[in-house]
């Protein structure tokens, strides 16, 4: 019998280096609080959000996204020709092909593998979860995870579901080979009976075949998906850690998708993290950008002084799907 040859790879993986590039506008609440009978009050209580940030009308996805994965590559001091894997984690690229990663590896130099994942608000954590496995097996030894939105593209101004709480940016990654752990095991899933509480206003086939049917949008069922992520990802968070083989007390920072800052609060209880944990919360300055929100508020955590690199941090994204996933990884 035929034996097949197989790769064998690093032991370990970690983050190497991290990169962000925000809009380039700070949007405040006055400044659309009308076409949703709104008032700062209003959106500061429910969500948090004093600004969002949005990007130019003339920056794309692929724009943020350069942006960050440079950032990233000098901070990991590796170069895009030897990138061997870049994924790109994106609900908001205009084009159903080619993809994106494709564009964004020949804009940094790489020919390495190239794709796209559509897992909205886990597609981070996603990515880290495939990069984490690329590694490990051989098939890479550097890969680009990268996390952009450019959501005011598909945002209706006088929804008040969603639309507020949405802004542009982009997060990047690279994971590398280890000699230590740097990557705990990924916790993901999905919950595809509540596919429709985040979902597109409709389908491409419906703009198609009727001239009046509007440019889709987001939306979704607030008070559904509050209940759904403050309470169901608390045990998957939980999970993550005892997977890493550690406990709550040797977390240092809890970053969750900055989904919305009462969320964000009620998973700290739900999970019963020490109060020694420092929590990620950027979405007070910068929105919530979707795939990007994770790597942002990793970012402003280590600018900040709320987390040092060498801390293990606790990370889970969720979202429509719904999906979700998470890990305890070592901050670079």
């Amino acid at each position: 019998m035929t034996t097949l040859n197989i790769r064998r790879g690093a032991e370990f993986s970690r983050i190497a280096g991290l990169g962000v590039a925000r809009g380039e506008n700070a949007v405040p609440n006055e400044d659309i609080i009308e076409p949703i009978n709104s008032s700062d009050e209003w959106i500061r209580k429910r969500t948090g959000i004093v600004p969002r940030v949005r990007a130019d009308e003339d920056t794309s996805v692929l724009d943020l996204s350069e942006r960050a994965s440079l950032i990233a590559l000098e901070q990991a001091g590796v170069s895009g020709a030897e990138i061997d894997a870049v994924i790109l984690s994106t609900i908001t690229y205009p084009h159903m092909t080619p993809g994106g990663a494709p564009v964004l590896a020949d804009r940094l130099g790489s020919t390495g593998a190239a794709f796209d994942i559509s897992a909205a608000c886990a597609g981070y954590c996603y990515g880290i979860g495939q990069a984490d496995a690329l590694v490990r097996s051989g098939n890479a030894r550097n890969v680009l995870v990268v996390g952009a939105e450019k959501m005011s593209d598909f945002v209706d101004p006088a929804d008040r579901s969603i639309s507020y709480l949405l802004g542009d940016a982009a997060g990047a990654v690279v994971v590398s080979a280890s000699d230590t752990p740097g990557i705990g095991p990924t916790v993901w899933g999905s919950d595809g009976a509540g596919s429709q509480l985040i979902r597109q206003t409709t389908s491409w086939l419906d703009v198609r075949d009727d001239r009046d049917t509007a440019f889709p949008t987001l939306v979704q069922e607030g008070p559904s998906v509050f209940k759904w992520a403050s309470f169901k990802m608390a045990p998957v968070a939980r999970e993550a850690i005892e997977a890493a083989g550690v406990t709550p007390d040797d977390i240092k920072a809890f970053i969750p998708h900055q989904a919305n800052i009462r969320i964000i609060d009620q998973m700290v209880k739900q999970i019963g993290l020490p109060e020694h944990v420092k929590v990620g919360r950027d979405i007070v300055d910068s929105g919530n950008t979707s795939a990007a929100s994770i790597p942002l508020a990793t970012e402003r955590m280590l600018r900040d002084g709320d987390a040092a690199s060498g801390d293990l941090a606790l990370q889970i994204g969720f979202g429509a799907g719904l999906v979700y996933a998470a890990q305890v990884v070592v901050l670079p």
